[in-house]
């Protein structure tokens, strides 16, 4: 049985960098595709020193290559996610681009929900009331994320 429904595809020790594109293949062969926000994050700007802030895309493609037009931040197919290095090192996220990122291709305000109650922008400032979406104020692992996948997509979970 699979660990995760998302398949490995090519590791790499390459640091992502803000504006890379990448990959995740379903089990139907499919893939969806994420993009890098921000990198290295400091402690004041994530919830775990090094973060990177992604988004995920709902954009299904039988090509591991997306279409541009569709990695647009109102069809994200979840909240703008924290998570670190391991998805690239593993090979569950492949890297297939890179674009500048401009103004248009990020949420107007992120918001990330702490344990807490309270709410933050990316900046790790507070803000007075959620704003969808509205991601969570942790570090995500990659199997958080296989099963965030799964459910939008209607994949049954792997079980633990």
């Amino acid at each position: 049985m699979s660990e995760t429904n998302i398949r490995i595809l090519k590791p790499s020790r390459k640091k992502p960098a803000s504006g890379d594109i990448f990959a995740l293949q379903l089990p139907d062969e499919q893939y969806v595709f994420g993009r890098v926000i921000s990198v290295d994050l400091p402690a004041d700007k994530a919830p775990m020193p090094g973060s990177y802030l992604i988004y995920i895309y709902d954009h299904v493609s039988s090509a591991k290559s997306p279409a541009l037009d569709q990695l647009r931040p109102d069809f994200l197919l979840l909240p703008p996610i924290f998570i670190n290095r391991i998805p690239w090192t593993k090979g569950y996220f492949e890297t297939v681009g890179t674009q500048p990122l401009s103004d248009e291709d990020l949420l107007a305000q992120h918001c990330f929900r702490r344990w807490t109650g309270e709410y933050r922008d990316e900046q790790g400032h507070p803000i007075p009331a959620p704003v969808e979406p509205c991601g969570d104020w942790a570090l995500s692992s990659y199997r958080w994320l296989d099963d965030h996948i799964s459910d939008q997509l209607g994949f049954p979970r792997i079980p633990e």
